[in-house]
């Protein structure tokens, strides 16, 4: 398991990096501006944070947006350093390449397919981490296969736990990573029941407060 997340951190609600990539950095405590690149996953304030993307980009950095987060992001970018993703494509940025999974709720208003937003399959390093984003147990987050599955628990506006750990066993990737709890919704202790639940078949890690 620590082979396979060499190199991440995972912080407030859905915010991951993976050395010097980032998704959805929210409440970022320091300034560092060493991301080469940004993605975001929906356009709701605590995935989308123009507060805190100013803490880690440079003037090299690469935002990648779904279609609705473009106009914002010219603000502060670049149009050549933007680029927009639609659900079910394929891209390649340097070494890395990313698929791009539909993210939806199938029975709360809070996240509609229709708008398009996505969570992000990033081959990097030999290795496939997929980021769900802000989803329901989809069809699509139980059959895109990774090596490690970020998954929100949090409930709500997301799946919960008993849910989550239905797409996790279903997915069966090498490691499971909870995220989505914490800070808005969900407590520590939905962590520890959804890692209770998912181990010993699949590697369970918590990044703890």
């Amino acid at each position: 398991m620590e082979e396979l997340l060499e190199g991440v951190e995972v912080w407030e609600q859905n915010t991951i990096r993976i050395d010097d990539i980032y998704f959805d950095p929210f409440k970022v405590k320091e300034e560092t501006h060493d991301a080469r690149i940004i993605m975001i996953t929906h356009s709701h304030y605590d995935h989308y944070s123009e507060e805190d993307i100013a803490k880690i980009r440079n003037q090299d950095t690469i935002l990648i947006v779904p279609k609705d987060c473009f106009g914002k992001a010219l603000d502060e970018f670049d149009k050549n350093h933007i680029l927009v993703v639609e659900p079910n494509q394929k891209y390649t940025i340097g070494d890395i390449q990313i698929e791009t999974i539909p993210m939806y709720n199938k029975d709360k208003a809070f996240h509609p397919k229709e708008n398009g937003w996505v969570g992000y399959l990033m081959q990097y390093n030999d290795r496939k981490y997929y980021i769900v984003g802000d989803s329901d147990d989809t069809e699509e987050v139980e059959k895109t296969k990774c090596d490690v599955l970020f998954i929100p628990i949090g409930g709500t506006y997301t799946m919960n736990v008993e849910e989550a750990v239905h797409a996790t066993l279903m997915n069966h990737p090498k490691v499971v990573v909870p995220t989505h709890y914490r800070t808005i919704v969900g407590t520590l202790e939905d962590g520890l029941q959804f890692q209770a639940k998912v181990q010993p078949e699949i590697a369970c890690k918590l990044y703890q407060k």
